[in-house]
C-alpha cells in the first residue's frame, strides 16, 4: 500500500486555518488602533497550488509539473471595506465574517479526516 497523503493535506489545512484565525485575532484586538492595517493569511488555494510535487523524468518529451519550494503561510495586508478616519482599515463585521468562514472549514476538516480514518479502518479490517 501506498503513502496516503490526505491527512498531511488536512493537517497542512489545520495550520493554515490557525495561522488564518490568529490574523483574524489580532485584526480584532486592533480595531481601535489608529493607522492599524487588517491582515489575512494567504488563501490556501494558492499555497497548495505552489507546493506540488516535481515529477522526475528520464526523457526530456515527460511532461513535469516544475519544481517548486515549499509553502509557507504568510499574513498579507487584507482587502477591506472601508477605511477609518484614524486610518484603521479593521472592519468587525468584516472579521466576524472571516471567523465564521474558519470555523466552518475546521469542522469540514475534521468531518472529512474522520470519515476517511473510518474508511480506513474498515478497509483494513476487511
Amino acid at each position: 500500500m501506498g503513502p496516503i497523503h490526505l491527512f498531511d493535506l488536512a493537517s497542512r489545512h489545520a495550520q493554515w486555518l490557525t495561522v488564518r484565525q490568529a490574523a483574524i485575532a489580532e485584526n480584532i484586538s486592533n480595531v481601535n488602533t489608529p493607522g492599524y492595517k487588517a491582515g489575512d493569511a494567504e488563501p490556501f488555494e494558492s499555497i497548495y497550488d505552489g507546493t506540488r510535487l516535481s515529477l522526475a523524468t528520464s526523457d526530456p518529451r515527460h511532461l513535469g509539473l516544475g519544481a517548486t519550494d515549499s509553502a509557507s503561510f504568510a499574513v498579507k495586508e487584507a482587502p477591506t471595506w472601508e477605511i477609518h478616519h484614524s486610518g484603521n482599515s479593521v472592519g468587525i463585521e468584516q472579521e466576524l465574517m472571516k471567523a465564521s468562514e474558519v470555523s466552518g472549514d475546521y469542522s469540514l476538516n475534521r468531518t472529512i479526516s474522520k470519515a476517511f480514518n473510518r474508511m480506513l479502518l474498515a478497509s483494513l479490517k476487511g
